[in-house]
């Protein structure tokens, strides 16, 4: 990747950098370069020239960011290590496609599926993803239809206590799709942050195994699952940050700011290293 370090979520590729063979390294993000095929093994060019050889078969997941390019040979030898290809943008937050390598393990899919097909055990995933985000509350026994309307009524009182903390007017959450600028801008940057969060979690999803399409929670949407695990972290990650960003911008949106301020708090809450385990507890003992 090319470019300053500083502040990044993933950082720059060099020699030093890459894993061990020991160790199958889950991310690797690459921005403004080119990857190519030497000798039978990926190479990636970065924008000043500089040529790093890449173990891909000791790498989950490549992140393909801005200005990047791949050969058709480069996507033939990291499908036949099994090295799964994520197109995203900066630090991953966008998200725009996935390729799957056909030989990929389907166990974590096959756990997934299995858990959300039994009503039973799918009800219990819901009540533990409840039960992170509002641990005082009784959900024995409450349906997911109840314990929805008791996270919308928490979720109202967490944005108006976000208003008064930070001092800033708030008139309810609202989103034009497509026309973001029609919000305020508290909703303009909540909007944007949710965007981010959702990005990151896809790319982590699939690159742990799972499928974004399977929810436990979430219906009728095509990232369910990514819209499950986002609620563990909106509060701190995006609802409190949207305020506070709010009050320090004084009515002008800057992107730039909006957006540096995000990786911050990634990077300081630690969320790369939070969402495999939160699965696995999510989903319960296999």
């Amino acid at each position: 990747m090319a470019g300053e370090s500083h502040g990044r979520l993933l950082i720059q590729v060099t020699h030093d950098t890459l894993p061990q063979i020991k160790d199958r390294y889950p991310f690797l993000y690459l921005e403004r370069g080119r990857l190519e095929i030497d000798d039978s093994s990926v190479k990636w060019i970065d924008s000043e020239g500089h040529v790093v050889r890449l173990p891909v078969a000791t790498i989950a997941t490549v992140l393909l960011g801005p200005g990047t390019s791949l050969t058709h040979e480069a996507v033939k030898v990291m499908a036949a290590a099994n090295c799964t290809i994520c197109w995203v943008g900066e630090d991953s937050l966008l998200f725009y496609a996935v390729g799957k390598t056909p030989t990929a393990n389907t166990r974590n899919y096959r756990r997934q599926m299995k858990i959300a097909a039994d009503s039973k055990k799918s009800l219990e995933v819901a009540r533990r993803m409840y039960a992170r985000r509002f641990p005082e509350a009784e959900l024995a026994g409450k349906k997911l239809k109840e314990m929805m309307g008791m996270e919308g009524y928490r979720v109202r009182q967490l944005y108006e206590a976000k208003a008064v903390q930070y001092g800033v007017g708030w008139k309810g959450r609202s989103y034009v799709p497509g026309k973001m600028e029609l919000s305020d801008l508290t909703n303009q940057i909540l909007t944007a942050y949710n965007a981010a969060l959702y990005a990151i979690i896809t790319s982590c999803v699939y690159a742990m195994g799972y499928s974004p399409h399977i929810g436990f929670i979430h219906s009728g949407s095509p990232l369910p699952f990514v819209y499950d695990l986002a609620d563990l972290y909106k509060e701190e990650l995006c609802i409190d940050l949207a305020f506070k960003m709010t009050f320090e911008m004084a009515g002008v949106y800057n992107k730039y700011q909006v957006m540096t301020e995000f990786r911050d708090r990634v990077i300081n809450t630690r969320l790369l290293e939070k969402i495999n385990p939160d699965i696995e507890e999510m989903l319960g003992k296999d």
